[in-house]
């Protein structure tokens, strides 16, 4: 039972902290906290200054950019065809706006093919390659030194879907058994009878890989390297971000095998993005891949006129 003493003691306590919180909170560290927050509020006010103009710079960038779009594309692609390929994290409204630049430079749109979360997740490797192995049509082979699943899987995909030179001719039914086995495995996705073969090839990713996607980013990369090969050119397009740590971008700018044989664009969510992913194709059917952006790895902006 509490004492009439200890009851004393514990009211003194409550308004010994009381007196010493208001003198704290209105005399000496108030003080301090006031001219502090005095030199806080003209730095934040020179940083959102800062943001403003930033911002209306990019703004004035983005404007300028969607006003020469026309003339800068206008039959960069006339004749050609394109498949478009996404990955799980890439943004619809970035694979939307990629299609809208392809058709504005004369592409026609030969189809859209997903690779899944069960592909880059990579844990029914058996499973892949049987499939793999199943599908390669009569009389084909795939390259021998691409061993892992996103070298293959591109390879075979470049095989069945790209028009480029010593292909040949693929009976429509022997590239659509192959694409409903791979479907049906869960490591591809597509719409029936909307996808065709094309001399081209897109594949539209995200931003940068989580630091725990493990080898994700090293799969699509090589998938894409493999995928383009088989064409007559290739982009990898990604997301600001995209060419840092292990993201694909990243990957395919590290390897000269793979930088070799797609470009690679890491601001496809900007309208200078979006040009330069056409551009960068365009200059890709004439064997000259480049890295373009503004991330690490970049060589430049844009292609040069």
């Amino acid at each position: 039972m509490i004492s009439l003493r200890q009851h004393a003691i514990s009211l003194v306590a409550v308004f010994a902290a009381l007196i010493i919180g208001l003198f704290l909170g209105t005399g000496f560290l108030g003080d301090k906290v006031n001219s502090l927050t005095g030199t806080s509020r003209d730095r934040v006010g020179d940083l959102n200054d800062q943001l403003d103009e930033a911002n209306a710079a990019r703004n004035a960038s983005d404007s300028f950019a969607h006003a020469v779009a026309p003339r800068l594309l206008q039959n960069q692609l006339k004749g050609r065809s394109v498949v478009v390929i996404t990955v799980p994290n890439s943004s619809d409204d970035d694979v939307t706006a990629v299609k809208e630049s392809l058709s504005a430079a004369g592409a026609t749109f030969a189809g859209q093919l997903g690779l899944t979360e069960t592909l880059l997740r990579d844990r029914e490797g058996e499973k892949l390659r049987s499939i793999i192995d199943q599908s390669i049509p009569p009389g084909r082979n795939l390259r021998p030194e691409l061993t892992d699943s996103g070298g293959r899987l591109g390879d075979l995909l470049g095989l069945l879907l790209q028009i480029g030179p010593g292909r040949g001719s693929i009976p429509a039914t022997e590239v659509d058994t192959s694409l409903q086995s791979l479907r049906e495995g869960g490591f591809i996705s597509y719409t029936d009878r909307a996808l065709t073969p094309g001399q081209l090839g897109v594949i539209v990713t995200g931003g940068a890989f989580p630091v725990d996607s493990g080898a994700q980013g090293q799969l699509v990369g090589r998938f894409a390297g493999s995928f383009a090969a088989r064409g007559l050119g290739g982009v990898l397009a990604g997301r600001v971000g995209s060419a840092k740590g292990g993201s694909p971008i990243a990957i395919v700018r590290a390897d000269p095998s793979l930088s070799n044989s797609v470009a690679t664009v890491d601001n496809v969510n900007q309208p200078i993005g979006r040009i330069t992913t056409v551009l960068a194709l365009r200059q890709a059917t004439q064997g000259k891949p480049g890295a373009y952006g503004i991330g690490a790895g970049a060589t430049a902006i844009t292609p040069p006129a």
